[in-house]
C-alpha cells in the first residue's frame, strides 16, 4: 500500500491515537471547569492552581503527542505489510432492556465515582496545605518552627502562603526540596537544627508584600523596651526609642529611614561570604538616576567575593525570622514576659531565679517542666516560709510562664536552645545592622558606610510619672 493510500483518518483508528484523544479531550473540559471555578474565586488553595495550570495541560499536550504517535506507528505497520484490524467502538442499543440497564448503573456508578475522587482529592490537597500537614506530619523535625509559628504574628497564615505561594514553578521547586527533605527524615540524616536561611526561599516581593511593603509603612514610630534587674524589687529600667522607620512613597519626597533600604528609588546588592549571611564583606548601590557606588571591607579579595552568594536586598534580610521568631536570650525573653505581666513582678528575685532554671541544661522537655516548677517552688519555699502560702498562687502562675518559655524556645532533640536561630532586627544580640553599618565598608572615594545610631533612631525622654494628690 502505497503512502498516498494510508489516509489519516484510517491511521488514527489504532489504540494509542483513541487514548490520546480521549485523554485530550477529557483533559480539556476538566480544564475549563477548574478554570471557571478559579476565575469565579470558588476556591483560594495554592496547591489547586497546580492542578489547573500544571498536571491538566500536561495530560493535554501528552494526549495531544499520543495522537500523531499513534498515526506514525499505524502506517509504519501498514506499510510493513501487518495485517491490521481497526479499531471499531462497541454497538449500544439502548432498546435492549439488558444493555439499558448496564448503561445506567455504569453511568450512575462512575458519576459516583468522580464525586468520590474529586472530594477524596480536594481534601487531599487541602490537607497539604493546612499547617498541621507542614508543621506535625514529622514532628520532631519541624516542631521547633511549629511551635514557634503558632506563637507568632503570623499564626492566622498558612506556611504554603509565603513557603510557595500561588503558581507552578515554585511550587515545583517547593516539592523537589521536600522530597530530598523527606528522604532525609526517614534516614535520620537531617541537619539539627533546621538551617537558615531557607535556601530558594521565594522573593519577599511574591509574598511578604502582599500583605506588607515598604512604601506603607512609613515615618517614625515610638518603641518603649523594658528591662527588669536581679534584685529583690524587679526594678524596671525603660528605654524609649523614636524608630525612623520611613519609607518610599514619592509624593513624600526621597526614601529615608530604615525602609530606604528596599525603596523602589535604589537597589541594594551584597554579597555573603557564609552560609547564614552574616559576614557581608560587599555592597553596592544603584540609584534610580544609574548612579552606582560600592563598598567593601578590608583585606577581602575578588577570590573571596566570587565564592560568596550575591542577593538583591529585600526584606528577609532583616526580618529573617518574621513568623518563626525565637528569644535570643533567656533574660529577654524573661524580660518579655514580665513586661506582658505573665511572671509576677511582685515575687522577689523573680527575674534573676526565672533566668537561672531556664539557663539550666536538661535531659529532655518533660524534665524541664518538672524541674522548673521544683526549683522556683523551693526557691520561694526557702526564702519566706510565712510568706509562701499568700503567694503560692503567684509562684505557680509565674513557673507556669516560665515553662511556657522554655517550651517556646528550647528543643534538645532538634539541638535548639536560645541564640540558636540569628534574628537581624536591630543590632542588639546579633550583629544585624552591624554587618553593613559597621564603619569599616569603604568605597573608593573614601567614605564608608556609616554606623551612625541616629540614621536608624533616637533616644526619647522618658516622661516622669505624675503626681498622685
Amino acid at each position: 500500500m502505497s503512502r498516498l493510500t494510508i489516509s489519516i483518518p484510517l491511521a488514527a483508528r489504532n489504540a494509542i491515537s483513541i487514548a490520546g484523544a480521549v485523554l485530550t479531550t477529557v483533559s480539556a473540559l476538566l480544564f475549563l471547569i477548574v478554570y471557571l471555578a478559579e476565575l469565579f474565586g470558588l476556591h483560594t488553595n495554592p496547591y489547586l492552581g497546580i492542578v489547573i495550570f500544571l498536571m491538566l495541560p500536561g495530560v493535554f499536550v501528552f494526549g495531544l503527542l499520543l495522537i500523531p504517535i499513534g498515526i506514525w506507528r499505524e502506517r509504519r505497520l501498514i506499510r510493513a505489510g501487518v495485517e491490521r484490524k481497526p479499531v471499531s467502538w462497541p454497538v449500544l442499543n439502548l432498546n435492549d432492556p439488558h444493555q439499558r440497564k448496564v448503561t445506567l448503573a455504569v453511568a450512575a456508578l462512575t458519576f459516583v465515582n468522580v464525586v468520590i475522587i474529586s472530594l477524596a482529592t480536594f481534601k487531599g490537597v487541602e490537607y497539604m496545605d493546612s499547617v498541621a500537614f507542614c508543621g506535625q506530619v514529622c514532628h520532631e523535625v519541624m516542631q521547633p518552627q511549629f511551635v514557634s509559628h503558632q506563637n507568632g504574628p503570623h499564626a492566622r497564615v498558612a506556611c504554603v502562603q509565603c513557603h510557595i505561594g500561588p503558581g507552578a514553578p515554585w511550587f515545583v521547586r517547593s516539592k523537589l526540596s521536600g522530597t530530598r527533605q523527606l528522604f532525609a527524615v526517614a534516614f535520620n540524616t537531617h541537619s539539627r537544627p533546621i538551617p537558615s536561611p531557607v535556601e530558594n526561599l521565594r522573593p519577599a516581593r511574591d509574598t511578604c508584600e502582599q500583605c506588607h511593603w515598604p512604601a506603607k509603612f512609613h515615618g517614625d514610630i515610638i518603641r518603649t523596651f523594658r528591662e527588669y534587674g536581679n534584685d529583690a524589687e524587679v526594678g524596671e529600667t525603660l528605654t524609649v526609642m523614636r524608630v525612623h522607620v520611613g519609607g518610599g512613597i514619592e509624593s513624600l519626597g526621597p526614601a529615608r529611614g530604615i525602609h530606604w533600604h528596599t525603596s523602589a528609588s535604589n537597589v541594594v546588592e551584597y554579597i555573603a561570604t557564609d552560609d547564614k549571611r552574616q559576614v557581608i564583606p560587599w555592597v553596592r548601590l544603584t540609584t534610580r538616576e544609574g548612579a552606582v557606588k560600592e563598598w567593601t571591607a578590608e583585606g577581602v579579595t575578588p577570590e573571596m567575593l566570587a565564592r560568596g552568594e550575591r542577593r538583591v536586598m529585600d526584606c528577609v534580610d532583616c526580618h529573617n525570622r518574621p513568623s518563626h521568631t525565637f528569644s535570643p536570650t533567656t533574660e529577654r525573653a524573661v524580660d518579655r514576659a514580665i513586661a506582658l505581666g505573665a511572671i509576677d513582678r511582685s515575687l522577689p528575685f523573680v527575674r534573676r531565679e526565672a533566668v537561672r532554671v531556664l539557663k539550666q541544661e536538661y535531659p529532655s522537655r518533660a524534665a524541664a517542666r518538672h524541674a522548673i516548677d521544683e526549683e522556683l517552688t523551693k526557691f520561694y519555699r526557702g526564702l519566706d516560709p510565712q510568706a509562701f502560702e499568700s503567694r503560692r498562687a503567684a509562684v505557680r502562675r509565674s513557673a507556669d510562664a516560665v515553662r511556657q518559655l522554655y517550651d517556646h524556645n528550647v528543643f534538645p532533640s532538634m539541638k535548639v536552645t536560645w541564640g540558636t536561630y540569628t534574628n537581624n532586627v536591630g543590632h542588639t544580640d546579633f550583629p544585624g545592622c552591624f554587618r553593613c553599618h559597621d564603619e569599616s565598608h569603604t568605597a573608593k572615594d573614601g567614605t564608608t558606610i556609616s554606623q551612625d545610631c541616629e540614621m536608624c533612631h533616637t533616644q526619647e525622654e522618658v516622661p516622669a510619672p505624675a503626681a498622685v494628690n
